[in-house]
């Protein structure tokens, strides 16, 4: 897969949330709504080959949404050989709820990736902060030296963050929309079926929760932008701390591998992390977008915002996916340079250890120890919770 020129890296989101993946959760959709009315047996992926680029799915414009047209074109490659799967194809059901429960099943899929590399940073992370639980280093607060810290308590900080957005995810939900035209599920009634049991057996059989219409209540879309941005708020915060501390004046930090630069020889640019920080920069406009179509739902479907969330949601997912795994990337290929951050406290250790001598006088007592505080015990915590989290997610 070619990587998009506008987005490097976009292909390590794989197919999640692309056209054909779209296209393949809507099928699914129909289809399994074909069982739940009684038509079982019906296969509908036989002829979307060609979908995407010519043929009866060319024209999605006109209907606002591709719906109809997905819907025109099956049917009619029914029509043909199973009439009765053409004629109880898509009823009960309305754009939105094939919309909607398509891009859950596939905001799932992606959630469920999402963990995995997760799973994989924490265990970095929790290698970084055990092994250098005791490696000093100058704390900075407002870009300047402030105390002594140390290493393994700055991973362990990182590790929270990450740790806090895996629980983000965790607690998500994904529920099944089917409301019928106006999300009174009028016409599954008219049809003559329970209309509980068959949004039930929907969402069984797509593997999402089942929930009542929730055609202009979007905390389920909202709620999954937020969890998203959680994970590129942790991980844009570690970037952020090897772009600064990989700096050469400071050179505490660097990337494993590094790229280079167009035109500087020298240069060993810190690239991992700047994609990174470049996903946290930009991910929570697109939650504030989704926020924001969620406030302007209107009537019982929404003219425009319930429009502007997909492509925001494919956006969002893709760049939170693409983000994972090059921060995964960027812990495990990390180096962390002791010496140069014992040289540093060597020659700041008067600034630093100002507030040690201050708290001792006040104490009544001589200045004692590296005042590192209680840096090892809260570093020795954030490793318990991450093995916690690990062990409950095998």
């Amino acid at each position: 897969m070619v990587s998009d020129l506008f987005w490097p890296g976009d292909d390590r989101a794989g197919d999640h949330l692309t056209p054909r993946a779209f296209l393949e959760a809507m099928v699914d959709v129909e289809e399994a709504w074909l069982a739940v009315l009684g038509v079982e047996g019906v296969s509908l992926h036989a002829d979307l080959d060609d979908w995407l680029d010519h043929g009866w799915g060319r024209d999605i414009e006109s209907g606002g949404n591709p719906v109809i047209a997905v819907v025109s074109g099956l049917r009619a490659a029914l029509e043909a050989d199973q009439p009765e799967a053409a004629r109880w194809l898509h009823r009960g059901l309305t754009s939105q709820d094939v919309v909607d429960s398509a891009l859950m099943t596939m905001v799932r899929d992606a959630v469920a990736d999402l963990v995995t590399e997760l799973r994989r940073l924490v265990r970095r992370l929790a290698e970084l902060a055990r092994e250098h639980r005791d490696t000093p280093m100058v704390a900075r607060t407002l870009t300047q030296h402030a105390t002594p810290t140390t290493m393994g308590l700055k991973a362990a900080t990182w590790l929270h963050g990450v740790l806090d957005a895996w629980d983000d995810l965790e607690r998500l939900a994904f529920p099944v929309q089917v409301g019928g035209a106006a999300g009174t599920q009028a016409a599954v009634v008219e049809l003559g079926h329970d209309p509980s049991a068959a949004r039930a057996g929907l969402a069984r059989a797509l593997g999402l929760a089942d929930a009542p219409p929730w055609h202009t209540a979007r905390r389920p879309v909202t709620r999954v932008a937020d969890a998203l941005v959680a994970c590129t708020d942790a991980w844009g915060r570690i970037a952020a701390d090897v772009l600064t501390l990989s700096r050469p004046e400071i050179g505490e930090l660097s990337e494993g591998v590094g790229g280079g630069s167009s035109t500087l020889p020298h240069k060993v640019n810190p690239v991992l992390s700047t994609l990174v920080r470049r996903a946290a920069l930009t991910t929570p406009q697109l939650a504030a977008t989704l926020h924001l179509a969620a406030a302007d739902q209107v009537d019982e479907r929404a003219d425009g915002a319930w429009h502007a969330e997909w492509d925001t949601i494919r956006l969002l997912v893709r760049r939170t996916l693409v983000a994972g795994a090059q921060t995964a990337d960027l812990v495990d290929e990390l180096r962390v340079h002791p010496d140069r951050m014992a040289a540093t406290l060597t020659a700041a250790r008067d600034n630093v250890l100002a507030e040690q001598r201050a708290m001792a006088e006040l104490a009544g007592h001589e200045p004692d120890g590296d005042y590192l505080g209680a840096a090892g015990e809260l570093v020795d915590a954030v490793l318990t919770r991450a093995s916690t989290h690990l062990e409950e997610t095998e």
